[in-house]
């Protein structure tokens, strides 16, 4: 269970992932040790997974982003993750409700690129994609409201 420093502590390091102990312990009025324990222990807990830069995916040319929905029945399932797995293209994998089974985020270079991953997938089922025009709300942490 997290209490309000905890929360405070997540707030910091989902806006910069680089904040050094004694930043993070100087804005909580904590002591580097207790901040190093409490981060510790969000670790143990299985909260915080990881750290990971935010990359702007149009800088590196991939500014073909859609959203592709895969009927996937039960049987295929395993390989189909197999599938998706090791393709870095797919930047998610979501289990969903609704007439299909599977959400992928992806990103591409060109049209072309795209096209040739919904051919492949479409031995697994029934696709269908949205493309992405703009993202006015890029992806974000999960912030506490701190009062």
């Amino acid at each position: 269970m997290v209490d309000k420093n905890d929360e405070k502590i997540l707030n910091l390091i989902q806006t910069d992932g680089r904040l050094s102990v004694k930043r993070i312990g100087q804005a909580l009025s904590l002591s580097g040790p207790a901040i190093s324990q409490r981060l510790a222990n969000l670790k143990d807990e299985g909260i915080i997974r990881g750290y990971r830069a935010d990359i702007d995916l149009n800088k590196l040319d991939l500014s073909v982003r859609a959203f592709v929905q895969v009927d996937v029945s039960p049987d295929k399932k395993s390989r189909f993750y197999e599938f998706v797995k090791p393709i870095s293209n797919v930047l998610e994998c979501n289990v969903v409700t609704g007439p299909y089974s599977m959400l992928l985020k992806v990103a591409f270079q060109v049209p072309e690129e795209l096209d040739d991953l919904i051919n492949k997938l479409q031995r697994f089922g029934k696709t269908n994609t949205l493309m992405v025009f703009s993202t006015p709300v890029r992806q974000r942490g999960f912030f506490y409201e701190i009062n």
